[in-house]
């Protein structure tokens, strides 16, 4: 007995001996807040596990039910409870396996990581760098995404609900983490059934000034057309280094881009293009606002105050918008200040570049033999010889070969200041444009720079009308030069008798009603109108040269195969759709749009060569009937 009660002393004492050591061990090796950071992700996939369980079994009871014939009772609820309180205790359990949805009945504590291993500025970050992960990627519980954040971001209360015109990323929660950035996916999957009473043979983006007049054999010759171009990708990047301090970049893409090689017939490879890429930096105390990229353009009309993907556009399916909303989409460094988040100023330094009509000019023109091909400009009234005029040169590397870009000496600038109040926001803004050409003299053999200064004003509102269901959005840019930033694309300029690029004075206007008859339903209707003014000179041959002139010969616009090079004054256009919101669930949400836009187009008078005036006018229909899933919402 003494014996077997010493050995039992001492394998005790070698057992504490092991116990002391092994603890000094842990307590040297092991860093308490990973710790606590493993047992917090583990506990939150668990709970995520549970949700998707209960849920299960709501979906088989409602089934079994549907078939019996017969409703849930009380004792079976209780009983249920009284199987799975290990869920969340008893009457939690029994609300979510009961009558109402799983996951919303069920409540857990926030799955918030340990105060050691959180990240500054309160993002659900979690810690990295304990050498377990090298590369510092950590998936987020799936919990996160109902902690802080709905899970749906289809919100079609807004005038330009996000998840429509542009992908809704920010309501939705961080997929994963790199270091202490989170990373965000946003898109959709589109499909689109496009009809137009002309053939223009145009994807899902319909070129409005180019509805072609009665001479052209596609007018009146339908197109239909099955496009999925339009799907879309994004990712948004984000990080608080502190508290007041917000970095966001971000990136998104469509398949709106067609090489040389795209084709349907066989393989409809059409390739992936940027539509937007940009990183702000933002510092809250200060109101301080920095942008650097591509994005929308200034110009563009927000809902509210002045930052990216709070922009005002239409929620249409056509991708060039709709006529008479003023827009671009190109690099630019932009700054801005708020006001408590009320009243806001901006500045953007944006890429230039200019439509130019030449068409009353001939396109050859090589002085002394030179190979330098420009517009021959003839001399206006009074004046001898004929100069050349070089306004535009191919693209070079990384542009495209196939296009032209002109000669543009200084960025557009757009200044602009936004009132958000509790009747609507407002908005006014100048814009700056300068446009440069050479020319060579008669009589000379060298070039002269010429720089002509264009731009204007412009405005823009939303407003609710009494009630938050109907909502009323408007913009206009009138001025000198701005055809650009309308879908319609009006000439910018056109040419003097001395070879200067001239600005064509516009004006681009549209007004819109936004109603949201439920919260699954949004419709709209938008009115828009795009018109250009004469500028142009009386040749010494007694011609007009430039735009809008009125003594073309026009007859030919009228008759199959006849010639028609009338000038656009006018496109007017009206546009009805609307969107339903028909499926939503965990799998992501499902939407269906359908959309009629008429387009009137108007030319500057001519004459039939007979001295009969001539008004050549052609108008337009496009149905688009579109579905998008979006995976992420």
């Amino acid at each position: 007995m003494n014996t077997a009660a010493s050995e039992n002393s001492v394998s005790k004492t070698k057992l504490d001996t092991k116990l002391l050591v092994g603890t000094l061990l842990f307590c040297l090796f092991n860093k308490p807040a990973l710790a606590l950071a493993d047992d917090a992700q583990e506990l939150a996939a668990i709970k995520a596990q549970m949700r998707q369980l209960a849920a299960q079994v709501e979906a088989i009871e409602q089934r079994q039910a549907k078939r019996q014939g017969l409703k849930k009772t009380q004792t079976a609820l209780a009983g249920k409870g009284r199987h799975n309180t290990g869920l969340a205790g008893g009457k939690t359990a029994t609300a979510a396996l009961g009558s109402g949805p799983a996951d919303p009945a069920i409540r857990f504590s926030p799955d918030t990581p340990p105060a050691s291993v959180a990240q500054a500025g309160g993002l659900p970050l979690r810690s990295h760098g304990s050498g377990t992960n090298p590369f510092g990627f950590e998936w987020l519980p799936a919990s996160q995404e109902v902690v802080g954040h709905p899970r749906s971001a289809m919100d079609l209360a807004s005038s330009s609900p996000s998840s429509i015109t542009q992908t809704s990323v920010d309501h939705l929660p961080p997929v994963f983490t790199i270091g202490g950035i989170s990373v965000k996916l946003g898109g959709f999957v589109e499909l689109s059934n496009i009809a137009r009473d002309s053939n223009m043979t145009a994807g899902p983006a319909t070129a409005w000034g180019s509805f072609p007049y009665a001479n052209n054999p596609n007018h009146g010759l339908s197109e239909e057309r099955i496009s999925a171009q339009l799907s879309r990708m994004s990712v948004l990047m984000e990080a608080n280094p502190r508290k007041d301090i917000r970095l966001q970049a971000y990136i998104e893409t469509d398949f709106g881009g067609a090489a040389g090689t795209s084709n349907s017939v066989q393989i409809s490879g059409y390739t992936p293009r940027m539509r937007q890429g940009y990183f702000t930096f933002t510092q809250k105390d200060w109101g301080f606002h920095l942008l650097m990229g591509q994005a929308w353009s200034l110009v563009t009309n927000y809902s509210k105050g002045l930052l990216p993907r709070q922009e005002q556009l239409p929620a249409v399916t056509d991708n060039n918008q709709i006529p008479g909303i003023a827009f671009t989409r190109v690099p630019q460094i932009r700054i801005g200040k708020d006001w408590h988040e009320k009243y806001w100023l901006g500045l953007s330094i944006e890429d230039p570049q200019g439509t130019v009509d030449a068409s009353t000019f001939s396109k050859s023109c090589s002085p002394n033999g030179s190979s330098f091909s420009g517009s021959s400009v003839p001399a206006g009234y009074g004046q001898s010889g004929t100069s050349c005029a070089y306004y535009q040169n191919s693209g070079g590397v990384l542009l495209n070969s196939g296009t032209h870009y002109t000669d543009n000496p200084a960025p557009d600038i757009v200044l602009k200041a936004a009132a958000d109040t509790s009747f609507g926001h407002y908005e006014v803004f100048g814009l700056g444009r300068w446009f440069r050409s050479l020319s060579v003299m008669p009589g000379e053999s060298t070039t002269r720079k010429h720089t002509h200064f264009g731009g204007g004003v412009g405005a823009g509102l939303t407003t609710p009308l009494g009630t938050k269901k109907l909502q009323l959005a408007g913009n206009i840019l009138a001025g000198e030069g701005v055809g650009r930033y309308g879908p319609s694309l009006l000439p910018d300029t056109t040419l003097n008798s001395r070879g200067q690029l001239t600005p064509v004075p516009e004006i681009i206007g549209s007004l819109g009603l936004i109603g949201h008859p439920s919260k699954s339903v949004l419709l709209y209707t938008y009115g828009g109108v795009e018109t250009a003014g004469r500028k142009s000179y009386m040749g010494n041959d007694g011609r007009q040269y430039g735009y809008g002139v009125s003594d073309l010969n026009l007859s030919g616009c009228s008759i199959e195969f006849g010639s028609c090079n009338a000038q656009t004054h006018t496109l007017a256009s009206l546009t009805a759709g609307g969107w339903w919101h028909f499926m939503e669930g965990h799998y992501g949400s499902m939407m269906a749009g359908l959309q009629y836009t008429y387009i009137r187009k108007f030319a500057f008078k001519g004459n039939d060569g007979f001295g009969n005036s001539v008004s050549p006018t052609t108008f337009g229909n496009t149905v688009y009937v579109t579905f998008r899933y979006f995976p992420f919402q």
